[in-house]
């Protein structure tokens, strides 16, 4: 079925007032007296959407109002604002301050372009950059944001490939990798996957300063169904990443990895049982630095496990309905459910059973 693409009118009338007023700065106060919150996004029972600001206790802080669902969000440090973006195929991100300073802004993709759901700043915060889709060329960018001229869009350069989903930046400031999930979409068929018998994902390395490709791998042909999605980065700078599998359901592929520079791509090698239960699906991957360890989640296979970075053997797995968002948390990690939990990293859990948690969690340190 063909669907069309939201109007960027629309949106924007809808994030409007009702946006601002759950801005209040008694709400905020609530967030910024603690040493950190944890920030996803949702979608309401009575089918509204929105993003929430949650405690490290898993408490609701705050919710924010959104035009339509969203999906990941990212946090600048420097000017303490953080930005949620559109569930691909999108055409909004929101951005907001977490002081309450600035009235929230939001960003419009341009005409020939939809976010996938991910973006990053650059350290300064000068710039914000964002995976799209060129979905008339069925070609993967990354829009560049001047977030110093009320984000306007400056530009973009290619990810060298289709589909781009998560993207970081790395620890020298400059290079960007990038999931490229190699499945062609248009919104005109919503988010049916056009390419499913030829599709090739890949990870690559860019330098965000002149658009050059670094580096970029691909899995063996033989997995070329084997969609790269998700990422983190753990203490020593490795890129863990996590698949989803497009091919034979039957089929029981790898599903998690790890990039190093300069080096081929490594699947990680699971217990049968462990790997079965994501059901091919990895939905988010989140590294504790601390700790040591990776966590990844499957909505999917309603499962969680917990990798040691250094080995990478499992250490522990859970089962939980329809878990996906993940984040540090003391030795563990928080997690949330689409059946409205919030599981914090010492395992108490609270429950939101209004809300319907969506697929990623961001850790922010305190903010004030």
């Amino acid at each position: 079925m063909r669907t069309p693409l939201i109007d960027r009118r629309d949106f924007l009338k809808a994030a409007g007032a009702g946006f601002v007023a759950a801005m209040a700065p008694p709400a905020w106060a609530n967030t910024l007296s603690t040493d950190a919150v944890f920030a996803t996004a949702f979608v309401k029972r009575d089918g509204s959407f929105g993003a929430a600001m949650l405690s490290e206790a898993g408490k609701l802080l705050h919710a924010i109002e959104l035009p339509y669902r969203g999906h990941d969000v990212t946090f600048d440090p420097v000017s303490k604002r953080s930005v949620v973006f559109a569930r691909q195929p999108g055409t909004f991100a929101v951005v907001f301050d977490h002081t309450g300073r600035e009235a929230p802004r939001t960003i419009a993709s341009i005409a020939g372009r939809h976010f996938f759901g991910h973006g990053v700043f650059s350290a300064d915060g000068a710039l914000l950059y964002a995976t799209e889709n060129d979905f008339d060329n069925a070609a993967g960018v990354v829009g560049i944001y001047d977030a110093r001229a009320k984000f306007s869009r400056i530009g973009e350069f290619p990810t060298y490939g289709m589909g781009p989903h998560e993207l970081l930046l790395l620890g020298d400031g400059r290079t960007v990798a990038i999931a490229n999930g190699g499945i062609e979409t248009h919104p005109d068929y919503g988010r049916a996957e056009l390419n499913i018998a030829t599709m090739k994902p890949s990870y690559v390395l860019v330098d965000r300063v002149t658009g050059d490709l670094i580096e970029k791998h691909e899995l063996p042909a033989s997995l070329h169904q084997l969609s790269i999605r998700h990422m983190d980065a753990d203490a020593s700078g490795t890129i863990w990443f996590g698949c989803q599998y497009r091919g034979p359901g039957t089929d029981r592929p790898l599903l998690v990895g790890r990039a190093a520079r300069g080096k081929d791509l490594q699947l990680i090698d699971m217990p049968q049982d462990v790997l079965s239960g994501f059901k091919n699906y990895i939905g988010s991957v989140a590294a504790n630095p601390v700790a040591g360890t990776v966590a990844v989640s499957s909505p999917e296979g309603n499962s969680l496990a917990v990798i040691d970075a250094a080995s990478g053997k499992i250490v522990a797995t859970k089962v939980l309905v329809e878990v996906c968002g993940l984040a540090p948390d003391g030795p563990g990690f928080m997690a949330t459910t689409g059946a409205g939990e919030i599981i914090e990293g010492s395992g108490t859990t609270r429950s939101e059973p209004d809300y319907v948690w969506d697929n990623h969690m961001l850790r922010i340190e305190a903010v004030a």
